[in-house]
């Protein structure tokens, strides 16, 4: 069983951005990443997450996937409850529901910010990192 969990974060809205993912097999990390991207807004940042994971999921051939966002602007939108009207964020919505084809199995699930502890935490010091350069 894997687990994605993600999250995107901007300091501003737009201002300086980032993403973190961490992908788990059960209870253990097998990977993680993130990096500055820029001045975005902050649900940018949440969709490049969640794609930047994805994309390194597919690449180690997963077909089932749960995907954990403390967004739930983006899991709603992805899941079909919200539409997107946000020009900026329609490219990236269109590219995750391209990339859910390649999945047997892939959910995206909401959930509050201190059980994505990980991917906050990682994407805040990437930020930090960032002010000091």
């Amino acid at each position: 069983m894997y687990s994605l969990y993600t999250d995107g974060a901007s300091r501003g809205n737009p201002g300086s951005a980032a993403y973190a993912f961490f992908l788990f097999e059960r209870d253990r990390i097998i990977y993680f990443d993130g990096k500055v991207i820029g001045v975005q807004t902050n649900n940018f940042a949440e969709y490049t997450a969640l794609i930047c994971g994805i994309n390194y999921v597919l690449k180690l051939q997963i077909k089932n996937i749960t995907c954990f966002l403390d967004s739930e602007l983006v899991v709603k939108q992805i899941n079909g409850e919200y539409a997107v009207k946000d020009k900026n964020l329609y490219g990236l919505f269109n590219k995750v529901n391209k990339l859910k084809l390649f999945f047997n199995s892939i959910n995206f699930v909401h959930i509050p910010r201190e059980q994505n502890f990980l991917s906050d935490r990682l994407v805040n010091i990437i930020l930090d990192n960032a002010e000091l350069n």
